[in-house]
């Protein structure tokens, strides 16, 4: 049994002086970068992009109180007269949207039927596409579901806070600036 208990000894005595033969003197040394012609000098080290800051009002939506809406994004901020973002959400579009350009608010409701049929409420209204009248609204019920294709709708849903505060801020004459 000693003699097992030895040998046991001597071999990781062994390895532990070949662990230790291949550690470099100093630990926080970076390894040397081998010279390849093969790479191109930075390869691998791309710089991470920039997260995108979500108050950053975007770019060409005009100057002072404002709702910028940017479709792509399906993002809404508004805008205060210094042009700083107050508030910023996400939104549900629907089937028919407006172009890009700068509206007016022209009308408002508190609480009605979408042509859905889903009722909602704090309707804020700004252009009309093919006679389908736009504006930003939120579900009594909360939901913020998918729009179905086939309605020819341009309901613009939000959460019932978010549309809160389209409410207080959006009054009828509210420029309104939607964005690609």
């Amino acid at each position: 049994m000693a003699a097992l208990t030895a040998a046991a000894v001597a071999v990781v005595g062994f390895l532990a002086y070949q662990a230790s033969a291949d550690v470099p003197a100093d630990l926080s040394a970076k390894p040397k970068a081998s010279s390849s012609a093969s790479a191109p000098a930075g390869a691998g080290h791309a710089k991470p992009k920039p997260k995108k800051d979500p108050l950053a009002v975007p770019a060409a939506s005009g100057t002072g109180m404002r709702v910028v809406y940017a479709l792509a994004d399906r993002r809404v901020w508004l805008v205060d007269a210094t042009g700083k973002a107050s508030r910023t959400f996400k939104v549900m579009p629907s089937a028919v949207s407006a172009v890009p350009g700068t509206y007016t608010v022209t009308s408002r409701s508190g609480s009605v039927k979408g042509s859905d049929g889903v009722p909602i409420e704090h309707v804020v209204r700004f252009a009309s596409v093919n006679d389908v009248a736009i504006g930003f609204s939120a579900a009594q019920d909360g939901s913020m579901e998918e729009p179905d294709p086939t309605l020819k709708a341009g309901g613009v849903r939000m959460s019932r806070e978010d549309g809160d505060a389209m409410w207080t801020f959006a009054t009828v004459s509210v420029k309104v600036v939607v964005v690609p």
